[in-house]
């Protein structure tokens, strides 16, 4: 197999070299037969006419009663014509001689030059520039017929009832690709022949790059088809070339064609081609593109990808890719996988009272560790996959609306898969039977009913004794079992799975003018098929479960009563700057109710025997459960909150459109404080106090969060049963012991800034601006459109605004933690990204950050992009880490050749 790819590769080389070699001289001389150009006072001679090579085809229709059908002319529509100097016809050869900026217009074709010739007798139009006493040529004909416009260097012949041309020395624009030859023949449908010419997107007059060939043909509205070809930079040929090309001349959207490879050498895999395959414009409604991978160490690897989309109905896109690689040749360090990936989008538009969505990310775990993008570092640094497929439908007429799930997560460093499947949920929504009632409590009071039904399977093995690390010695980390269709039905016999029925009931009211209240109660009740039975093993001195078949209720509620209100402050000022500060500060305080339902009576809770001295202890009796089981232990809370916002009227000297202008500042976005009090515990009441705040300075060009707990309660210091010292909290308040207000147990603070000209533009904003130019220039948005622009706007590597000199962003990220140990940790992070202008076309962008604990600076990324016109260069390099690499990428702009590139990418694989 691995001599077959080596004889793939040479026979390749040995089939193109010849034909290269032949391209290599494009643009040889040919034998022209030139247009000849008429006298200036004499008509145009018949030999002209005598060699037209577009003669015009003799109606085969007799009309042999002229009393029954009208005589209809070949002209269909109005012709206009003029000339700037003079008009001079011609009665007895039926000519018209236009002269100084003439032009001649028919439907939708517009002809301008110097000299314009019309012959009425053939339908024809002959146009050249004129030489004036000096040698030079003025006025060379501009040809537009409809979308398609020709700037023709010399002379043109055209019949503007057949609609064919000939012209000498031309360049036309079609679709972003522009053509040059030295003759072309335009036909009736469009289609353009070209000798000695060439295909670019470089709009200069001398271009930087070109596709040269003897031959190329470009069909209106299919593609552009050229004989050996090579590629030329700067009117130098480059070995660059194959026997044939086929290049779109189509919108995008609608191009169907070859996707030329990208080709390298990797350490490991060897020689490649890769991303070698076809694009499908299947329809207006779906597109696809096939690719494939091969390696000359072995391994291959198999691509596809396709959108789709039904207005007004739904789009979405799927993509499959499977790499499969061994390579014996590597024994000291074998690489033998088979992997892959799939991605499925599909998202619905309004419509109807069902709804179907689907967001799929799912694959093997070996993925993101050796396949790697080296054009998308997000990728690469993946650590999760999640994925979910919902269906939902509202039952018209009724208050109920029932909705279906799919779920799944994947952690790809420890291998770890959660499925969910199916979540059903069946729902009332809230119901008000006392609405027509005065008695606002009643008035408002609703009820409401949700039914959730959930299946879940994991391939996380749990251990079958020990149902607590605190009562056994096996601390080992949970094994897993491999997630292949072997073991799905030992996974699916152990997985987790019940039901959930909830009512709550609610009521919101007004109380004593300036507050707000709200009263609700919850009843829930879980269904299970199952329950753990536990019992104490005393040859082993632990705790072991069974589990136990049958149908279980659990049932249990709780009640809460919450009140809040709005406080407003202003504080005026009569001099200064600074004109009003207002602060808004909304309390709030709750009560919560919830009773004990740890009583073995209820069946919920078991007390087991836990140790030979005859200690007991509660167990859960459906830990680990879907939705777990009964609350355990009484609950009578207060929890209480304030938030506060400030912010300041300030004069605007800026804004001169008026007198007096004002504008509002932040001073604090918000500050929230929050904590609660469980009368019901029998020790430490009182919850840790939460603190958070937000703001922003110098036009919300810096952001500062800032969050800590607070610990209300003291520390003390204690002996084991092993002789080490310990400290743990005690049931003392710090300020009562000595400690002050209590200790912070955690605390942080995060600023972000950025920095840039006032005309820098985010993602949004250039995704704005592509979006009003495509629609200037006539495009018709759809979901090709919208992908690609999104795509453009979120990559600088797609997109580099040049007239922008500069751009940084900061961010730094500070961590405390305290523990009740006595084990502290301080974390800080600081990251730095930004691009800035070298030179007119030369662009820096970076992506770095630096990790105080570790000393050590984290993911960096350095890129250089250099402006070719119609090209452009980018050179990214990731100098250390697990994806260390570097790639240059050499891109032409126009959306048309994006497959025409020069690249050289070295990856991790080849360190």
């Amino acid at each position: 197999m691995q001599g077959f790819r080596l004889f793939l590769f040479c026979f390749f080389g040995l089939l193109i070299v010849p034909l290269l070699a032949t391209a290599q001289d494009p643009v040889r001389k040919l034998e022209e037969k030139p247009l000849a150009v008429p006298d200036s006072l004499m008509p145009l001679s018949r030999e002209l006419m005598a060699m037209d090579t577009l003669p015009n085809t003799a109606d085969t229709l007799a009309l042999t009663d002229s009393t029954k059908i009208m005589p209809r002319s070949d002209i269909t529509t109005d012709i206009r014509y003029y000339g700037e100097d003079s008009i001079v016809s011609d009665f007895t050869e039926n000519k018209i001689y236009l002269y100084n900026q003439a032009w001649f217009e028919y439907g939708t074709m517009r002809l301008e030059a110097d000299l314009i010739v019309i012959d009425w007798k053939n339908s024809e139009l002959y146009a050249s520039g004129v030489t004036d006493s000096l040698g030079n040529v003025r006025g060379n004909p501009f040809f537009k017929d409809g979308n398609s416009s020709y700037e023709i260097r010399k002379e043109m012949k055209y019949n503007f009832k057949t609609q064919k041309a000939i012209i000498k020395d031309v360049v036309t624009e079609q679709q972003d690709g522009i053509l040059r030859g030295e003759t072309i023949k335009k036909t009736a449908d469009g289609s353009i022949y070209l000798a000695n010419g060439y295909y670019t997107t470089c709009t200069l007059t001398t271009p930087h790059y070109h596709v040269a060939a003897n031959k190329i043909k470009s069909i209106e509205g299919g593609q552009v088809v050229a004989g050996p070809f090579n590629l030329f930079f700067n009117g130098i040929p480059t070995p660059l070339g194959l026997p044939f090309g086929i290049i779109p001349n189509t919108p995008e959207e609608k191009a169907s064609g070859l996707i030329f490879p990208s080709y390298g050498q990797e350490q490991k895999r060897g020689l490649y081609l890769r991303d070698l395959g076809y694009y499908f414009a299947i329809n207006d409604y779906i597109h696809a593109r096939i690719t494939g991978d091969i390696y000359s160490n072995g391994g291959w690897g198999l691509k596809s990808q396709s959108i789709y989309k039904k207005r007004y109905r739904f789009a979405g896109s799927f993509n499959i890719d499977f790499q499969k690689f061994r390579s014996p040749e590597t024994e000291l360090n074998p690489v033998d996988y088979n992997t892959f990936r799939i991605q499925w989008s599909h998202n619905p538009e309004s419509r109807g009272n069902s709804r179907f969505s689907a967001s799929v990310n799912a694959g093997s775990t070996s993925y993101f560790n050796n396949i790697v993008n080296p054009n998308n570092f997000t990728n690469n640094v993946t650590s999760d996959l999640s994925s979910n497929i919902q269906y939902s439908k509202t039952f018209t007429g009724t208050p109920f609306s029932f909705g279906a799930s799919m779920r799944h997560s994947q952690s790809v460093q420890t291998g770890e898969v959660q499925l969910s499947l199916p979540n059903m949920n069946l729902s009332m929504n809230r119901q008000s039977p006392f609405k027509n009632m005065k008695f606002e409590p009643l008035k408002t009071l609703n009820i409401a009913y949700n039914f959730d039904l959930q299946n879940s399977i994991t391939n996380k093995v749990t251990q079958e004794f020990g149902v607590n690390p605190d009562l056994v010695e096996n601390t080992d980390t949970p094994d897993l079992v491999d997630f292949t269709p072997a073991n799905f039905g030992y996974l699916l016999q152990n997985a987790k799975n019940g039901a959930r029925n909830r009512i709550p009931i609610s009521s919101n009211f007004r109380l004593f003018k300036y507050f707000t209240g709200t009263a609700s109660a919850n009843l829930t009740e879980l269904w299970y098929l199952k329950r753990i039975n536990y019992f104490y093993n005393p040859s082993e001195e632990r705790v072991d479960k069974i589990i136990e078949d049958g149908f279980n209720r659990v049932t249990f509620y709780s009640s809460s009563f919450s009140l809040n209100t709005n406080i407003y402050g202003f504080f005026n000022f009569k001099r200064g700057k600074i004109q009003t500060i207002r602060q808004h500060i909304q309390p709030s305080l709750s009560v919560n109710f919830s009773p004990d339902f740890s009583d073995p009576s209820l069946g919920y809770f078991q007390e087991v025997r836990v140790n030979n001295e005859g200690d007991t202890r509660l167990f859960d009796r459906y830990q680990g459960f879907s939705y777990s089981g009964a609350p355990m232990g009484e609950s009578r809370a207060m929890a209480f909150s304030i938030r506060s916002v400030l912010e300041a009227k300030v004069i605007d000297k800026k804004d001169s459109t008026q007198e007096n202008a004002t504008k509002k500042i932040p001073l604090l976005e918000n500050i929230d404080l929050n904590s609660s009090y469980n009368f019901a515990a029998d020790s430490f009441k009182l919850a840790p106090i939460r603190i958070s705040a937000r703001t922003s300075f110098f036009d919300r060009k810096l952001s500062v969060n800032m969050s800590s707990t607070l610990d209300p309660y003291a520390t003390g210091t204690f002996i084991n049963t092993n002789g080490a010292e310990i400290t743990r909290s005690v049931n003392q308040f710090a300020w009562k012991n000595g400690q002050g207000l209590g200790t912070i147990r955690n605390a942080s603070l995060n600023m972000n800034a950025s920095i840039n000209p006032s005309s820098a533009q985010n993602p949004g904003e250039v995704r704005d601006e592509l979006t009003n130019e495509f629609m200037q220039q006539g495009g018709v948005m759809n979901e090709f459109v919208e992908s690609e622009i999104n795509r453009i706007s979120t990559d600088p590597s797609q997109y580099i605004d040049w007239n922008i000199p500069w751009n940084m962003s900061f961010g730094y990220v500070l961590s405390y933690s305290n523990q009740v140990s006595g084990t502290k940790r301080i974390t800080q992070t600081v990251s730095v990204r930004g691009d800035f202008s070298l030179s007119e076309k030369w662009k820096i962008n970076f992506n770095t950050g630096f990790d105080a604990q570790t000393k050590k600076l984290t993911q960096t990324m350095v890129g250089i992009a250099r402006d070719l016109h119609c090209w452009q260069m980018n050179v990214n390099w990731v100098p250390f880490g697990a994806f260390t690499s570097y790639n240059i990428d050499i891109r032409v702009k126009s959306t048309i050749l994006q497959d025409l590139k020069v690249s050289r990418r070295r990856s991790f694989f080849d360190r």
